[in-house]
C-alpha cells in the first residue's frame, strides 16, 4: 500500500481562485510533476492520500473549492481513487470570526480554564454531551465540514474523530484514526505556542487488537496539547504509524516501536526563516507469517530545492540514503491458558505450520465448490464511492433521496447537513440499501 502525506496547503482566497493570482501555483505544479515521476518510475499508484490539515487559510468556503479541485487533480495524477482521500482539520480551517461569537467562546473557555487534565477531560466530555455547547464547539469548522463530508471525514459532537479500516496483505488491518486537534483553537492565543490546545482521551482510545496496525493522522503533534504527556504516551504505545503537520519542519522519527512523520508544508508562509515546501510518499508491505508478521515501511521525504533548478529532491537520512526504512512488528496479543509447558515455536516451525495450514485449506477449497455469488456480492457498490457521489448532488437532491429511502425524517432537517447525511449513509449500509441508494444517485446524475 502506498500513502501520500500532504499537509498545510493553505489555500487563500481570493488569490487561490485564479491561477494567475496565486503565487503558490508553480510550487504545487512542481510537486505534481515530482509525484507523477515517482509513481511512474515504479508503476505504483497511491492508495491513500492523507491530508493533515490547514487545507484552507481562514476556513472560507471558496478556499475549499480550490482545495477540492487540486486534490482531485493530485488523485488523478497518482492514480488514487477519490475514496482514498482522507482529511483532518488544522487551525487555519477554523473560522476565527465565528470563534468570537459568545456561545463559541464560552464553550471553548469552559474547557480551557479547567485546572488539571482530568477536569479538562471531564469538561470536554460534558460540553460534547450538551447540545448547544457541542454545536458551538464545531461551528467554526462548518466550511471545513462541508468540504470533508464528501470524503467521509466530517467531524461533529457524536464523532469528534473518525476511523477507517484498510486491508493490507497477510490479514493485517491498517486502522486510520483522524483526530480533531482544534476543538479549542482560534481564541486566547492557544494557537501561538505549544501546550495550550487540548485533545482529550476519547480521541485516542486506539484499542490494541491482534493484526491491527494503528495509524494516527492529526494536524498538531502532541506537544501542542495541554495533555501532551498523556497524548504522547498513548499514541506512541498504540499507534505504530503517526502523521502530523503544523510545524512546517519536515522530518521523521524512527525509534523501533513506531514511525513518526512530521510534514513539511505544501505551501509554507513566505515569512518563515526556513521556507521549504515538502511532502511524503510512504510504502507499506507486509512480510513474514504468524507471529513473525511485520510491516516494512519505506518512506521518501521530498522537499523543494530553489536553486540552481526548481525541483523536489530527496531529504536524506543520516546515512545519506534516499529511502527512510523501518520494520514494524504487527501487533500480537498474548494468549493465556496454554500452560507453562507452552513455548513459542521457532520461526522455521511457525512458517512450516502456516504453510501446512494454507496447503490444507487449498485442498479443501478444491474439493468444495465455491458458493455462487449473491446479488450483493455482484452489485453492491463501494460505500466510499457513494459517499463522494452523493455529496456532488444538490442539497435538495440529497434531501429527497434520504427522505424517499427512509434514511432521515423531516425532524432531521434541523441537523447540520454533514452530520445529518453521515448518519443517513451509515443507516443505508446497515439497512442494506446501498444498491437502492446507488440507483437514486445515478438517476439524479443523468438529469444533471
Amino acid at each position: 500500500m502506498r500513502l501520500l502525506h500532504l499537509s498545510d496547503i493553505h489555500f487563500r482566497e481570493p488569490d487561490c481562485l485564479s491561477a494567475r493570482g496565486d503565487r503558490d501555483v508553480p510550487y504545487r505544479t512542481r510537486l505534481e510533476a515530482d509525484l507523477a515521476e515517482l509513481c511512474h518510475e515504479d508503476q505504483t499508484p497511491v492508495d491513500v492520500i492523507l491530508v493533515g490539515g490547514d487545507i484552507a487559510f481562514k476556513g472560507h468556503p471558496d478556499e475549499y473549492k480550490a482545495a477540492k479541485t487540486w486534490l482531485l487533480r493530485i488523485a488523478e495524477i497518482c492514480g488514487c481513487k477519490v475514496e482514498g482521500i482522507l482529511t483532518v482539520p488544522g487551525n487555519h480551517d477554523v473560522d476565527r470570526a465565528i470563534c468570537e461569537e459568545v456561545d463559541v467562546s464560552n464553550a471553548q473557555e469552559a474547557i480551557a480554564k479547567e485546572v488539571g487534565l482530568a477536569n479538562r477531560d471531564w469538561q470536554l466530555s460534558r460540553q460534547l454531551r450538551h447540545g448547544p455547547s457541542a454545536e458551538a464547539l464545531f461551528k467554526p469548522l462548518s466550511a471545513y465540514n462541508d468540504f470533508a463530508a464528501q470524503f467521509g471525514c466530517s467531524v461533529f459532537p457524536e464523532l469528534p474523530s473518525w476511523e477507517k479500516d484498510l486491508k493490507l496483505d497477510g490479514g493485517v488491518t491498517l486502522r486510520v484514526s483522524g483526530l480533531t486537534s482544534v476543538l479549542i483553537s482560534g481564541l486566547g492565543g492557544r494557537d501561538n505556542a505549544p501546550g495550550k490546545l487540548f485533545l482529550g482521551t476519547n480521541q485516542i482510545v486506539l484499542n490494541p487488537q491482534e493484526g491491527v496496525l494503528h495509524l494516527v493522522l492529526s494536524h498538531h503533534p502532541p506537544s501542542w496539547f495541554s495533555d501532551a504527556a498523556e497524548a504522547e504516551n498513548v499514541i506512541n504505545a498504540r499507534a505504530k504509524l503517526q502523521f502530523f503537520g503544523h510545524e512546517h519542519d519536515q522530518r521523521c522519527l524512527r525509534p523501533p516501536e513506531f514511525f513518526r512523520f512530521l510534514a513539511g508544508a505544501v505551501n509554507p508562509d513566505r515569512q518563515e526563516p526556513r521556507w521549504n515546501p515538502g511532502y511524503n510518499l510512504v510504502d507499506l508491505q507486509v512480510d513474514g507469517v504468524g507471529l513473525e508478521r511485520a510491516v516494512q515501511v519505506h518512506a521518501r521525504l521530498r522537499h523543494f530545492q530553489q536553486a540552481p533548478n526548481e525541483l523536489f529532491v530527496p531529504l536524506l537520512t543520516q546515512d545519506r540514503e534516499e529511502v527512510w526504512k523501518l520494520r514494524l512488528k504487527v501487533p500480537q496479543l498474548p494468549t493465556f491458558g496454554a500452560g507453562p509447558a507452552a513455548k513459542k515455536a521457532p520461526p522455521q516451525a511457525e512458517t512450516a505450520v502456516a504453510t501446512a495450514a494454507h496447503t490444507a485449506m487449498e485442498a479443501v477449497a478444491r474439493e468444495v465448490p465455491p458458493s455462487p455469488p449473491t446479488e450483493a456480492d455482484v452489485t453492491e457498490p463501494s460505500t466510499d464511492n457513494l459517499v463522494f457521489r452523493f455529496w456532488q448532488l444538490s442539497g435538495s437532491q440529497m434531501r429527497d433521496i434520504a427522505l424517499e429511502l427512509g434514511l432521515i425524517t423531516k425532524a432531521d432537517l434541523k441537523v447540520p447537513p454533514h452530520q445529518r447525511y453521515h448518519s443517513a449513509l451509515k443507516l443505508a449500509r446497515e439497512k442494506g440499501l446501498l444498491v437502492e441508494l446507488a440507483k437514486e444517485i445515478e438517476k439524479r446524475e443523468k438529469c444533471a
